[in-house]
């Protein structure tokens, strides 16, 4: 009996740092359990935030790659247009009235560019050939004129009624069929009506 207690004391004696031992590398490892379980949700959360940010660097390229084509405008834009426009208008008719002044002088001054008044017939269509030529059916009085440089189907009516001949740009117009106001060129001849004469 006295062999088996010293079995049992020597066991015991040895158990205790065995026991002791146990609970230090126990302790070790569950403190490298926690940590090693901080380093995963901290990996997680990288995941995450990587996965947030290629979603995004995605997008930013669908907007570099994509056009924009925006086809509105802001009350801004749109009032800042109104304003240049009332400018452009303005300018415009400012210099029509500085043309027809400069056109008034020279008639008065007797130089000017527009010839006197020579009275000439339009000539009548004719029924079959070619093309029949523009303007009325009815022969007119008038006065034929070669466009010359800056002058406007406005400036030449108005130097014509200068010199006594009432017509106006619609009656020039009507009788000269096809004559686009926006394409008179140097030469070009047009015929003035004379809306008074008999």
């Amino acid at each position: 009996m006295k062999k088996i207690s010293l079995w049992i004391l020597a066991g015991a004696l040895l158990a205790f740092p065995v026991h002791a031992q146990d609970a230090a590398t126990q302790q070790q490892l569950d403190k490298l359990g926690g940590q090693l379980q901080d380093i995963l949700e901290a990996q997680a959360q990288q995941g995450k935030r990587i996965d947030a940010l290629i979603k995004d660097l995605a997008e930013l390229r669908d907007k570099v790659n994509t056009p924009q084509v925006s086809d509105s405008a802001s009350r801004e834009d749109l009032k800042k247009l109104a304003e240049k426009l009332t400018e452009v208008d303005r300018k415009r008719v400012e210099d029509i009235e500085l043309v027809h002044k400069n056109l008034e002088q020279l008639a008065k001054a007797g130089g000017g560019d527009v010839p006197a008044p020579t009275p000439k017939r339009k000539p009548k269509p004719t029924s079959g050939g070619d093309t029949p030529p523009a303007g009325p059916a009815t022969p007119q009085n008038g006065y034929e004129y070669a466009v010359k440089e800056g002058d406007t189907l406005g400036s030449i009516a108005k130097a014509y009624r200068a010199q006594g001949v009432k017509v106006t740009t619609t009656q020039i117009l009507k009788a000269n069929s096809g004559l686009d106001p926006n394409k008179l060129y140097v030469g070009k001849k047009i015929f003035i009506p004379d809306p008074n004469a008999k």
